[in-house]
């Protein structure tokens, strides 16, 4: 983006207006499925953009943000630091990279294996803290995605149950790559009824209250099935 001081401010008066039409289609949307907008917490996707640019989508009022790797988390929570932003971890968490991105996070939402889990859990308890996490599930069975299959969800459950310094929240997915809306509605149903069987299993020892689903090209759809968390990036950007 150009240092130009008034490109600067006519690019971040374009950001805050797609903040606002975003607002505007969320509250709109869950009005559809008799909720309240602010039941859906709209996490900025700042993965293709700078620390600048994410700075003029938190100074818009958007004051969760979401990243896909750890390093770029790190970078943008250092630079953007005087902020009162809550950070998402969306992409994949390495072992390694687990202490240095704990202190830092709000909410990890992919997580999806058992050592993952108990590396969690551990570095949790000796920094601590109490670690929000979202057990990602792979709802599509596609090769190209990440998560744990509806199968492992008890497992992963009981696993992170032996850890108190984790509080797992609910569940996060993603659409089929293919198939557009009717296929985008299909798989958060199958998301939030999975979510619904395992907090029935787990009674109010886990309620499961969230659901990380939806992007740009789908968040609607995710809304009207429950979606309490939307991942949003292009549709925020010019």
């Amino acid at each position: 983006m150009s240092e130009d001081p008034k490109r600067h401010a006519d690019y971040g008066k374009q950001i805050a207006d797609r903040w606002r039409e975003l607002q505007q289609s969320v509250n709109s949307t869950a009005a559809q499925a008799g909720r309240s907008g602010e039941s859906v917490t709209i996490l900025g996707v700042t993965k293709y953009v700078d620390a600048t640019t994410a700075r003029l989508l938190a100074e818009a009022g958007c004051l969760d943000l979401a990243e896909n790797r750890p390093q770029m988390l790190w970078e943008k929570a250092e630079a953007l630091d005087e902020l009162p932003i809550r950070w998402h971890l969306i992409g994949h968490l390495q072992r390694n990279k687990v202490r240095r991105s704990l202190p830092l996070l709000a909410w990890i939402h992919s997580v999806d294996s058992i050592r993952l889990i108990d590396a969690l859990g551990e570095e949790a308890t000796i920094q601590g803290i109490s670690l929000n996490l979202l057990i990602e599930v792979n709802a599509t069975g596609e090769a190209a995605k990440t998560g744990a299959t509806p199968e492992q969800m008890p497992s992963l459950l009981e696993a992170a149950l032996r850890w108190k310094s984790l509080q797992v929240g609910g569940l996060m997915g993603m659409a089929p790559l293919e198939g557009g809306a009717v296929a985008a509605r299909k798989a958060f149903a199958a998301i939030r009824m999975l979510r619904d069987a395992m907090a029935q299993r787990f009674g109010s020892v886990l309620p499961l209250p969230h659901l990380s689903m939806g992007m740009s090209g789908d968040y609607r759809e995710a809304i009207l099935e429950g979606a309490t968390m939307i991942r949003i990036g292009s549709a925020l950007f010019p």
